[in-house]
């Protein structure tokens, strides 16, 4: 039997609708190159695409996509913070807050504006760095306990008190393949150092700061470890999150990611995959560069494909055949046009890599607010339509 072929431990194969289980199924198939009934689909949407789409839809004000359009995967964020406590309110108005977190880091939330700038950081020299120890990445607090935290509270919207993750993963657990998450060694420095300042220090003390990976790098395997344990079953993948490159290429030396950060997404999945969770990697930008590495590591899928940094499914599915499963690269900027040709193209065109099994629907990195209600509607009408296995791609198919 395949690792993939249990939805988890006896408490989690019981009390899920028949619908849920063929979600679960559904993507287990994709993730192994099998073809399902239909192609998956879900996303990450954009708060004020979620209003929008309320709106322009005439849907209620608790309406959401997820539900809404019967979406087959979700994931789920626990908290990440290096040192759990709430955010300290440094200034706010009508118009925007700007709060410390528990990354140290100093953000500043325009409310109309979709993404958070950060302004400063409490672990602003190396010396602070090589110093700095988190909270125990065992902490209950961080699965059991609401709270405010960095990666769930300031980004497209501002939440405070964030409800618990075991929560929240047992109220979607009824409706959807529900996924746990972990960041990896480079989004953590981001968002704890800076990306400036961990990029200067990789260049400037490149065996000092590997040795700061090393030790980053055990707390988030930790991390995910706890966490994992902390579900009791009610998990059925693993994301890992960590932008390594941005629309060229990678942000430092392939050798370098190879040496220091490689190692630890390789036992971050391993454990995963121990314990019969498909991996699915989030990286943004064009990681061609070390993309035979994710497979070479047993990374199950990749995601996003960022269509804008250069990454074509086809493309990939050409050089890599079913090494690894895709999640994206729908062009997003396509969507945005409103283009119902353009987006009949780019959707029917990009389901080609579903042949065979191996793909997962969804934009190149998320659903913004510049995307129409009626068009994600569009959309997602028409994968269900034209991702039914045999796949209907009219003039778009293509042979891979």
């Amino acid at each position: 039997m395949s690792m993939f072929d249990t939805v988890g431990t006896s408490q989690a194969s019981t009390a899920r609708k028949p619908s849920t289980l063929r979600k679960v199924a559904r993507m287990n198939q994709a993730l192994r190159h099998e073809q399902p009934d239909r192609v998956p689909i879900s996303d990450f949407f954009w708060g004020g695409f979620t209003r929008r789409w309320r709106q322009e839809l005439g849907l209620p004000a608790d309406a959401n996509p997820y539900y809404h359009y019967d979406l087959d995967w979700i994931v789920t964020l626990p908290n990440m913070d290096p040192w759990i406590r709430p955010f300290t309110t440094l200034s706010e108005t009508q118009e925007e807050v700007v709060v410390k977190t528990g990354f140290g880091a100093v953000m500043h939330k325009h409310f109309d504006f979709p993404m958070p700038e950060m302004r400063s950081w409490d672990t602003d020299t190396f010396e602070k760095l090589e110093q700095a120890r988190f909270d125990d990445p065992r902490d209950p607090r961080r699965f059991f306990s609401g709270g405010d935290n960095q990666l769930a509270g300031v980004g497209d919207g501002f939440e405070r008190n964030s409800p618990p993750w075991l929560d929240t993963v047992k109220s979607l657990w009824p409706d959807f393949a529900v996924y746990g998450s972990m960041i990896e060694v480079s989004e953590c420095l981001t968002r704890l150092v800076g990306q400036g300042n961990a990029l200067l220090w990789m260049g400037e003390e490149p065996e000092r700061m590997g040795a700061v990976i090393n030790r980053i790098g055990a707390h988030l395997l930790a991390c995910a470890e706890a966490e994992i344990a902390a579900a009791d079953g009610r998990l059925d993948g693993f994301v890992i999150w960590g932008d390594v490159a941005y629309k060229q290429s990678l942000l430092f030396s392939p050798t370098y990611w190879r040496e220091y950060f490689k190692p630890w997404v390789t036992r971050i999945a391993a454990h995963a995959h121990a314990h019969g969770l498909p991996v699915i990697y989030h990286g943004c930008g064009n990681v061609r560069t070390i993309f035979q590495d994710y497979i070479d590591l047993g990374i199950d899928g990749y995601n996003p494909l960022e269509a804008k940094a250069g990454m074509d499914v086809l493309d990939l599915r050409r050089r890599h055949g079913h090494d690894i499963a895709f999640c994206g690269n729908s062009d997003v900027q396509v969507w945005e046009t409103g283009d119902r040709a353009a987006i009949r193209r780019e959707v029917l065109r990009k389901l080609n890599a579903a042949k065979g099994g191996g793909y997962i629907f969804m934009s190149d990195h998320s659903v913004s607010s510049a995307v129409s209600g009626a068009t994600y509607d569009y959309i997602v009408k028409l994968v269900r339509e034209a991702g039914q296995y045999p796949l209907r791609l009219a003039e778009f198919d293509e042979a891979l």
